[in-house]
C-alpha cells in the first residue's frame, strides 16, 4: 500500500483532527491522527494489516503483540495477515502485562504492533515485557510513524529493530513548556475528547 493510499483512508474518514492535544507520549500537538476512525471500519482495518503484514513477510513471526487499547485490533489484522495469533498487553498499575490466559513461550519471535507510534514509549515497553518472558522481539510495526526527524537511528528502526510502517508523517509536537497554544491559554484536550474538527491533509 501506497502512502497517499493509506493517507486516504484517513481523510476518507475524518480522522486527522486538529486542535491542541496531549498525546499518550505527554507531548502536546495541533494534529492527532484517531486511528480508532479508521479501524472502526472493517474493510479498512483488513487492508493496513495486509500492507502491515506484507511488510512484515519473511522474518519468521510466530505471533503478534499490541499495547492495548490502541494497537489491539490492527495487531488482530496483522495476525490474520501473516496466519499468526495475535495477543495484547494491557497496562495494570503503570505498567504492561499480559491477563486473560495470554502469554509468551521462551523463545517464541514476536513483532509488536502500534496504530500510531510518536515516541515509541508504549512499544518499547512492550518489548521490554516481550523479553522479560523470555521470547524474541524480531520487528515493531505500526499503522502510522510519526516520529519524522526524531527518531534515533532513522525511521527504519526502533530500539534497533526493523521498524514498518504503512504512512509515515512529521507531525509538529512539544513539550508542554515548549507549547505554542499553552503558551496562549489554549485549553489541552487528551485523545477521545469530543472537542475536536476535522482536516483535510496533514500540512
Amino acid at each position: 500500500m501506497k502512502a497517499d493510499e493509506a493517507l486516504r483512508h484517513f481523510e476518507e474518514t475524518e480522522a486527522l483532527l486538529s486542535g491542541h492535544f496531549k498525546l499518550s507520549s505527554g507531548l502536546h500537538s495541533d494534529r492527532y491522527l484517531q486511528c480508532a476512525k479508521v479501524l472502526q471500519w472493517p474493510d479498512r482495518a483488513a487492508a493496513l494489516g495486509a500492507a502491515l503484514g506484507a511488510a512484515l513477510a519473511g522474518l519468521g513471526v510466530d505471533s503478534v503483540v499490541s499495547p492495548a487499547m490502541g494497537g489491539l485490533i490492527i495487531g488482530h489484522e496483522v495476525g490474520r495477515a501473516l496466519g499468526r495469533r495475535a495477543i495484547f498487553a494491557e497496562r495494570v498499575e503503570g505498567a504492561f502485562v499480559f491477563r486473560r490466559g495470554l502469554g509468551l513461550e521462551p523463545g517464541e519471535k514476536v513483532v509488536v504492533v502500534e496504530d500510531v507510534v510518536t515516541t515509541g514509549g508504549s512499544t518499547r515497553e512492550v518489548l521490554a515485557l516481550v523479553t522479560e518472558l523470555g521470547a524474541v522481539p524480531v520487528a515493531c510495526a505500526a499503522v502510522v510513524d510519526r516520529r519524522g526527524s526524531s527518531a534515533g537511528g532513522g525511521t527504519e528502526l526502533l530500539e534497533g529493530l526493523p521498524f514498518r510502517a504503512v504512512l509515515r508523517m512529521e507531525v509538529p509536537a512539544w513539550a508542554e513548556a515548549d507549547c505554542p497554544y499553552c503558551k496562549l491559554g489554549q485549553e489541552v484536550v487528551s485523545p477521545g475528547s469530543r472537542r475536536l474538527s476535522a482536516v483535510r491533509s496533514p500540512g
